[in-house]
């Protein structure tokens, strides 16, 4: 099996939809890198932000991303500030290629609209701060990705994407 798909975006791009559905298709293991740590930590990741902080998280997040980026043959759902550690970036390259999940922001403010459970988005001034958070980090996420695909469509055209460019990326054995 070929080295693993790594997905990053911003919250809403879809990550989780299309990852597993990119698992499905291509026979690759899926794994949420947020679901991981809820689960090692027995908590949401809210919870975690709320009793121990976002830097206490980044620091679950990047030996999460450790654990996982020694197998083969994963597509694994990044969170969206996993790619803004260069540590994260290149322990997630070493055993795959990143893929950018690019939705627009109106894309993205529609899909998040009524969800609860960012604790980012838990404040007064939301679509000011969504807005912000993402001038902010999109170029980073452009800048951590090796490939790019439009996350405008449904994850079904969004996987089919992913898997021709990671074929012609990692050559036929995708």
């Amino acid at each position: 099996m070929a080295d693993n798909i790594v997905l990053c975006g911003f919250m809403g791009s879809g990550k989780t939809t299309v990852g597993q559905a990119l698992a499905q298709k291509s026979g690759r293991r899926f794994f949420d890198l947020d679901q991981c740590i809820e689960r090692r930590q027995g908590k949401t990741i809210s919870q975690i932000f709320a009793d121990e902080g976002e830097q206490a998280f980044r620091r679950m997040e990047t030996e999460a991303a450790r654990e996982l980026c020694s197998q083969k043959g994963l597509v694994i759902a990044t969170g969206g500030g996993a790619v803004l550690r260069e540590e994260n970036v290149d322990i997630l390259r070493r055993n795959g290629v990143i893929v950018l999940l690019d939705a627009s922001l109106d894309t993205l403010e529609r899909r998040l609209a009524g969800v609860s459970d960012r604790p980012l988005l838990q404040r007064a001034d939301r679509q000011e701060f969504l807005r912000a958070l993402y001038a902010e980090r999109m170029p980073l996420y452009r800048a951590a990705a090796q490939l790019c695909v439009d996350a405008n469509q449904d994850p079904d055209t969004v996987s089919e994407q992913i898997l021709q460019k990671a074929e012609l990326f990692f050559g036929k054995n995708t």
